[in-house]
């Protein structure tokens, strides 16, 4: 048990942000890295960190190895999830990250945690401690138990996978949120033929409503085949209140689409301005709260 209570809770709140940002990276959940948070805090108030030299590297280690073995256990959830899973979205970022709110638009994406998800355990803490976070290969071979050369390994073959997979679009706030705004039109309008021409010719869109949501059970390839969802939706929500607005997506601007005033989806783009050339839906009311008014 510490000796001083205060001065352990002072410790572990001035690393907290910087923790929840690993944690979330790690899982693609805010509710599972809360978890992590709350074991790591137990582990870190009932231990004698009187000796600690370094408190961040102490609880990065603890929340890195933490987050690793429920990575472990949620893989097996999600490999029996109904349809495509998609990492739970955040309506407001800056309290899970240290970084500025351009870096995140490109580093905290749902595209591209998706992309993270391809990755092993180790091999992903290894490469977001790296790259998200700038720890060096000692430290993160600290954290992971092997080597610093075996650790840069890891981040070097993380890389090559998520870069070579990686669609993205260096489109400014301006340029995307126009395309919102006529996408939103668009769909509001109900019009098929200028919602194709929306979507690049090899789009792809996943929709995540985890049998509990409508959505497409599976990734749907090209603009046709997407098309003809839309055309599904607009029959069958064609009567009812529809309302949707632009909202922040992990750092992104993305759209929220509600039917008679209850939030059915967020959704966020990969597009070059011109084209839609990805569509990630989140339509699982338990991946929503974020996006909910709080009383």
């Amino acid at each position: 048990m510490s000796a001083n209570p205060t001065a352990t809770a002072t410790a572990f709140a001035a690393e907290r942000t910087r923790l929840l940002g690993i944690a979330y990276r790690m899982l693609g959940s805010r509710a599972d890295a809360e978890d992590v948070l709350q074991d790591a805090w137990l582990r870190w108030s009932e231990s004698d960190n009187s000796d600690v030299r370094s408190t961040q590297a102490w609880l990065t280690t603890i929340v890195t190895r933490l987050s690793i073995d429920r990575l472990r256990s949620v893989k097996a959830q999600r490999e029996v999830y109904i349809g495509p899973w998609l990492p739970e979205p955040l309506a407001e970022i800056d309290s899970v990250t240290p970084e500025s709110k351009a870096e995140l638009a490109s580093e905290l994406s749902l595209a591209f945690l998706s992309l993270l998800e391809r990755l092993g355990p180790d091999e992903r803490a290894a490469f977001v401690l790296h790259d998200a976070f700038d720890c060096d290969y000692d430290d993160i071979a600290d954290v992971l138990g092997k080597s610093a050369a075996a650790c840069r390994q890891l981040v070097h073959r993380a890389r090559e996978r998520v870069m070579a997979e990686r669609q993205r679009f260096k489109v400014d706030e301006q340029t995307r949120r126009r395309m919102l705004e006529r996408f939103i039109e668009v769909a509001n309008a109900g019009d098929l033929p200028a919602m194709k021409a929306l979507f690049a010719t090899d789009a792809h869109l996943i929709s995540d409503g985890g049998g509990r949501a409508v959505a497409a059970r599976r990734i749907l390839h090209g603009a046709e085949r997407i098309v003809l969802l839309f055309k599904m939706i607009f029959q069958r929500r064609g009567a009812l209140e529809v309302d949707r607005r632009i909202v922040r997506v992990n750092g992104e601007l993305g759209v929220a689409t509600s039917f008679r005033g209850q939030l059915h989806s967020v959704t966020t783009f990969d597009t070059d301005g011109q084209r839609i050339y990805a569509y990630y839906s989140v339509a699982n009311p338990d991946k929503l709260g974020a996006f909910l008014p709080h009383a």
